[in-house]
């Protein structure tokens, strides 16, 4: 268990994500934004769209060995200066919508927490779920069809209080590991965008996602949003077993924290990463 100091100012008020209302949408807008885009976006029309609310990004260093382990065999673990990272990275998602249609009320915003790590396939840099937990169950229900992801329903909760934001998560899938997680967080410093080469580049500025078919064959689902707008973090994580039903226990250090208030992205279909 990892606890940092959080230095917050908390207001009497509170924030619910039931009360909170979802932000301005532009999702459509994402397209074209290629700043950081290291490769042209698909030709074909993107299937849904998404704004993630107050994401941490919570990073671990560990060995390679301990993620091949975790990963199809198809996909390789990315590695920086020799380390690979596995992230935890709770947040709201709202605005769920397909193309051409709108967000629905009931089935458009909820929380998600992922636990992911990294590879790349034909020189595109990519992201690996290990696990995606969410509290709509009908939303979890669509993911793990149309993307092969490992999602399960979980009981969960935001609450905002002022800058701070408290997260609570419990897996309540009958056919997932138990696994939980509670924190606190907030921001630590002032917005900026990661730097191509840098570590924030390497763990954030990824535009597809990687999972693979029944015969082991890797498919990449495409990503687009404008380059991250991060800030340094703090954060008080009271419980965190997300990656035990993998058997990978983090190291004792501090995590690298960051946050991000507002993303918007657009997601394309799973194709085959040949293509």
């Amino acid at each position: 268990m990892i606890r940092r100091t959080l230095s917050l100012a908390l207001s009497a008020s509170e924030a619910l994500i039931g009360t909170a209302s979802c932000p301005e949408l532009s999702q459509g807008g994402v397209i074209g934004e290629l700043e950081n885009r290291p490769w042209p976006e698909p030709r074909e029309h993107w299937l849904m769209a998404q704004t993630w609310r107050d994401l941490l990004f919570a990073h671990w260093r560990v060995a390679p060995e301990v993620l091949e382990r975790a990963l199809p065999k198809a996909l390789p673990v990315d590695t920086l200066d020799g380390h690979a990272w596995i992230g935890v990275t709770p947040f709201e998602l709202c605005g769920l919508r397909p193309r051409g249609g709108i967000p629905l009320p009931w089935n458009s915003r909820f929380p998600e927490l992922n636990v992911r790590t990294y590879t790349t396939v034909g020189g595109r840099p990519g992201i690996f779920f290990l696990s995606l937990d969410a509290a709509n169950p009908l939303a979890v229900a669509a993911a793990r069809r149309a993307y092969r992801l490992p999602y399960f329903h979980a009981r969960m909760r935001i609450t905002r209080r002022g800058p701070a934001v408290h997260y609570r998560s419990e897996r309540v899938s009958s056919d997932g590991a138990p696994a939980e997680f509670e924190a606190e967080y907030g921001p630590a410093g002032e917005v900026f965008k990661p730097e191509r080469g840098s570590l924030e580049y390497f763990l954030t500025e990824r535009y597809c996602l990687y999972t693979v078919d029944e015969e082991g064959r890797p498919l990449r689902g495409e990503i687009q949003h404008p380059p991250w707008p991060l800030q340094t973090a703090e954060a008080t994580i009271a419980r965190n077993t997300m990656t035990s039903p993998w058997g990978i226990e983090l190291p004792d250090e501090e995590p690298l924290l960051h946050l991000s208030r507002l993303q918007n992205v657009v997601i394309w279909p799973l194709r085959p990463a040949s293509d």
